[in-house]
């Protein structure tokens, strides 16, 4: 399997020789210190970070400056002490993953494996609130696609929407990977929305249709 760079972001030393226990042969680390990073590494045409909320001077997760930051990256946000809290707003920002800044390694690779297949990850008590959310939801099942899409591309967005990868989805539905991103494409395009967490906020109805006077969160 290729190895795949990945820059970990963070000012503290004992957290970066943690996150250097991470398997040489499948992650490149690379060290980060700031935000800057973050913007030097897109430019060397490089996706996959891990940024640490630790780090000194953070904006804070509302503020608008984080959109185009994190526009193009897979960044999942770790954090010495996690809470549902800030996972939604950490992944509101445009962040790919939430989760324990010294989670093992084994669990760390999972996190990163998951958002590099163009998943979201998030821990168990974050997905439990999102999906308690979306039941107390009045919205009509039915309506949050406007009947815009075609069948195969509602199922497609369902299952984008729950989580899971381009591979799982071509497995699940026996289309080939490059299918399933034309589908995607599809709906992205005809949903109004740019990328698999605004998806699936709309799906399960915590954001309304932008012709029903909806706004995406941010």
């Amino acid at each position: 399997m290729k190895s795949v760079p990945v820059l970990l972001v963070t000012h503290d030393d004992l957290l970066w020789q943690h996150w250097r226990a991470l398997d040489p042969a499948r992650w490149l680390a690379a060290r980060g210190r700031g935000l800057a990073d973050l913007q030097r590494w897109r430019e060397q045409g490089r996706t996959l970070a891990i940024l640490d909320t630790g780090l000194p001077r953070l904006p804070s997760w509302q503020d608008p400056s984080w959109q185009p930051l994190l526009s193009g990256l897979q960044v999942v946000v770790a954090s010495p002490s996690p809470n549902d809290e800030q996972g939604a707003q950490a992944l509101g920002a445009g962040a790919q993953g939430y989760c324990h800044g010294y989670a093992p390694a084994t669990a760390l690779a999972q996190t990163l494996e998951v958002v590099t297949s163009g998943g979201i990850w998030m821990g168990r008590s974050l997905v439990t609130r999102l999906l308690k959310l979306v039941t107390e939801r009045t919205q009509d099942a039915a309506a949050w696609d406007n009947g815009a899409l075609t069948e195969r591309e509602t199922t497609v967005a369902r299952h984008a929407a729950s989580g899971q990868s381009n591979a799982q989805i071509a497995g699940l539905l026996g289309i080939t990977e490059r299918t399933v991103k034309a589908h995607l494409s599809a709906v992205f395009d005809k949903l109004g929305v740019t990328d698999r967490l605004q998806l699936a906020l709309r799906v399960h109805g915590i954001s309304a249709p932008a012709d029903a006077g909806g706004k995406i969160p941010s």
